[in-house]
């Protein structure tokens, strides 16, 4: 009886080890993860979490002119802009603006806006969240994939 029950555990046993083949890739699948060069590209890169969001914005003269409370990833998924709340530098209750991102630096550990002062902020547009799209688009959607 012991035998049986061995022999029925271990039929068992080498038919879940042959099952499990069956979520072995595919080829041509995308595997999930990434590459050991992907990771080192990872490591070397930072967080915009971390470094970048709700973090003071000075001008060039050390004023703080704001604070980044967002990242506007572009439809071809690029960071594109910098959403910085300037509303305590201007006085004011309310004032987003959209920066570009290529015109934000980091200089001495502090993000730089140059040339920021209060009449070239409080010209911008306000930011409105009600204008951007609330989900991504699925990739399939760009016309360079």
């Amino acid at each position: 009886m012991k035998s049986r029950i061995l022999a029925l555990l271990i039929a068992s046993s080498a038919m879940g080890l042959a099952s499990s083949s069956a979520f072995a890739q595919v080829a041509g699948a995308q595997p999930l993860g990434v590459s050991v060069e992907v990771s080192t590209a990872i490591v070397e890169g930072w967080s915009v979490k971390k470094s970048i969001l709700n973090k003071p914005v000075v001008n060039d003269e050390g004023a703080r002119v704001g604070v980044v409370h967002d990242i506007i990833v572009a439809p071809d998924r690029s960071v594109s802009f910098a959403i910085i709340a300037a509303n305590q530098f201007l006085g004011v209750s309310h004032h987003d603006v959209a920066i570009p991102v290529e015109q934000l630096d980091f200089v001495g550990g502090k993000l730089v806006l140059a040339g920021a002062t209060k009449a070239a902020i409080k010209a911008l547009p306000e930011f409105q969240y009600t204008k951007v799209k609330a989900a991504p688009v699925p990739r399939a959607q760009f016309e360079h994939h």
